[in-house]
């Protein structure tokens, strides 16, 4: 993003005016981070990374007040002669008049803002992670199913849409349909968004484009999402190895972050909104660090381990109410008599 972008970006939260290097506001700021520039003043320039913005606190300004004029001329043409993109100055401090006159000769926008070193470098970090973190665009559709952002992938004419408005028929919320904007937030987080001309929109064949904020309400949609899990629809082949235990973790990645991935075969007569319902109540036992699968093995195997060498376990009814029959014995219920009983005398 440009300088000019920054200043004018109304999240930007700071109080900023421009005071010198107008001509420069178009310069790119290519980097989330921010430098506090204290060395430079007296001439050690090693480590300035000139796509950072530079930020000088009232440390750094009271310094450069306690050199004469010469002194100062010489750090500030040492300091604007850096390609740097954008000078802040903090506290509302305003700045010498050689660090001034070199930044609009260099075309160096030089902003002051009255607020504290600690909160500008808060709020630009938090802008510019925003505004530079990278991004990418997936075709699918992003639902909200109790709180776990779940990312249906799939071929087209799938029916990624079809389970979508079904669960928002069951009282879960649609963030994004058909194209999703996704960008990467520090620390490994992956969110998700919809694309402006087609946010609280939804497309299902038969029925065209729908305003799932018209038809469900405010609390069906959601603007964005952290993307949770991933959910890929495939069509239903016999002889595909799926997971029948639930042991196999998978993961996709997405802008370089791994994130959970389950592979449903999708045929006629199963219900997928309810087994993505279940994949995401099963996403929230496991992030709670319970693992269902994994428990039923150990008890398994548990089970297995107490058993003595050559002997056979074999399941037995709980209830009294089974009789087991010996192998000689038929199996079918005996017969039923058809003879109507005797009447009772009075």
């Amino acid at each position: 993003m440009s300088v000019r972008e920054l200043l004018d970006d109304p999240h930007l939260g700071l109080n900023v005016r421009l005071v010198a290097g107008a001509a420069g506001l178009g310069r790119e700021i290519a980097h989330s981070r921010i430098q506090k520039s204290g060395l430079v003043l007296v001439g050690h320039l090693h480590g300035v990374v000139p796509s950072r913005i530079q930020v000088l606190g009232e440390t750094e300004l009271s310094y450069a007040e306690s050199l004469n004029e010469e002194q100062q001329a010489a750090a500030a043409l040492a300091f604007f002669s850096l390609p740097l993109s954008c000078v802040v100055v903090t506290r509302g401090v305003d700045p010498p008049r050689p660090f001034c006159l070199e930044a609009e000769r260099t075309g160096t926008p030089l902003v002051v803002c009255t607020e504290r070193s600690s909160q500008v470098i808060a709020s630009l970090h938090t802008l510019l992670d925003e505004r530079l973190a990278p991004r990418t665009r997936v075709h699918g559709v992003l639902v909200d199913v109790f709180e776990v952002g779940v990312l249906l992938l799939g071929k087209s004419g799938i029916g990624k849409s079809e389970c979508a408005l079904e669960l928002v028929m069951r009282g879960h919320r649609l963030v994004a349909d058909d194209v999703i904007e996704c960008d990467y937030r520090p620390p490994g987080m992956v969110f998700g968004q919809p694309a402006a001309l087609l946010r609280h929109h939804i497309e299902v064949r038969g029925l065209g484009i729908l305003n799932i904020k018209d038809l469900f309400g405010v609390t069906a949609i959601r603007d964005r999402k952290r993307v949770d899990l991933v959910v890929e629809l495939q069509l239903w082949q016999p002889d595909a190895p799926y997971d029948r235990i639930g042991l196999e973790d998978r993961y996709r990645d997405v802008l370089g972050v791994s994130v959970r991935e389950v592979v449903l075969p999708v045929r006629p007569g199963r219900n997928m909104s309810s087994i993505i319902e279940i994949a995401a109540r099963n996403e929230l036992l496991r992030q709670a660090g319970h693992h269902p699968a994994r428990e039923f093995v150990k008890n398994l195997e548990q089970g297995l381990l107490r058993a003595e060498p050559g002997e056979t376990r074999s399941f037995r009814p709980p209830s009294s109410q089974f009789r087991a029959y010996s192998p000689t014995e038929s199996s079918a219920p005996p017969p039923v008599s058809l003879t109507p009983p005797p009447e009772r005398k009075s």
